[in-house]
């Protein structure tokens, strides 16, 4: 299921009607979550940049483990590319959280793939990378806000039921993929009380020795999810509007 917003049609030729678009994945952990929890967010895309959006319903965790959730993120961005009214070579892809898991691992097995429409460019807010840093403790331990190291052994445990774990498959785990280079430009955004601090802010850092440019924004004091919880706070003003313009810079809007 994928619910798709546009940016208006208008005259001329059919390539030149063709839009930029986003494909964008909401969060849950991998394990819950709705395509339509990120509709403010969503709207605001369409309205700011006069693209097409499509939030894309994936299926998730236990009941379906990978590589299923990543399989109709595959599936809803071949769809996307196919849309009469979208251009294929400009089609982004973002989420948070386990969306921004999604976005990157889309990113990565689509590249390994070469396949010939790939997204190009890649929003990963606060993104969920990385099995190995789930587990032990840390000094911000008991600071973390909507998503602690308990909920996210869980959410992974989940996901990569029935796989190896010790040895996981390609593009089940995002920070495990060895070979980053060609991948798309990236934008990253986390707070330094985001259990995924260390993992976005490592990923971000390898993307840049593969060669891909990055964007790299951390937000001092920010827990997980800070923008949607407490929209209306300046920290998260301001952590939109840089996502936003790094699209638009990236369309040359």
């Amino acid at each position: 299921k994928t619910n798709k917003r546009g940016g208006g049609g208008g005259g001329g030729d059919v390539a030149a009607r063709k839009l930029p678009s986003l494909l964008h994945l909401h969060g849950g952990g991998l394990i819950f979550g709705d395509a339509r929890q990120d509709d403010v967010f969503v709207r605001s895309v369409v309205e700011e940049l006069g693209i097409i959006v499509a939030s894309a319903q994936y299926r998730c965790a236990p009941q379906h483990p990978f590589p299923t959730p990543l399989d109709d993120v595959e599936q809803a961005f071949v769809w996307l590319a196919q849309h009469p009214d979208v251009d294929p070579d400009r089609i982004m892809v973002s989420g948070g959280s386990a969306g921004g898991h999604l976005a990157a691992a889309l990113c990565q097995r689509l590249n390994a793939q070469g396949a010939k429409v790939r997204p190009c460019f890649q929003v990963l807010s606060y993104p969920m990378l990385d099995d190995q840093l789930c587990h032990g403790t840390g000094p911000n331990d008991d600071k973390f806000r909507i998503w602690d190291r308990t909920s996210n052994v869980l959410g992974w445990k989940y996901y990569l039921r029935g796989v190896d774990a010790a040895n996981p498959p390609p593009f089940a785990v995002p920070a495990r993929t060895e070979d980053l280079a060609g991948l798309p430009p990236a934008w990253i955004g986390v707070g330094t009380l985001d259990l995924f601090h260390a993992e976005s802010k490592e990923y971000a850092e390898r993307l840049r020795l593969a060669g891909v440019a990055v964007e790299y924004v951390e937000v001092d004091g920010a827990y997980h999810g800070f923008d949607n919880s407490d929209a209306q706070a300046e920290v998260s003003k301001r952590f939109m509007r840089d996502r936003m313009a790094a699209m638009a810079k990236h369309l040359g809007r």
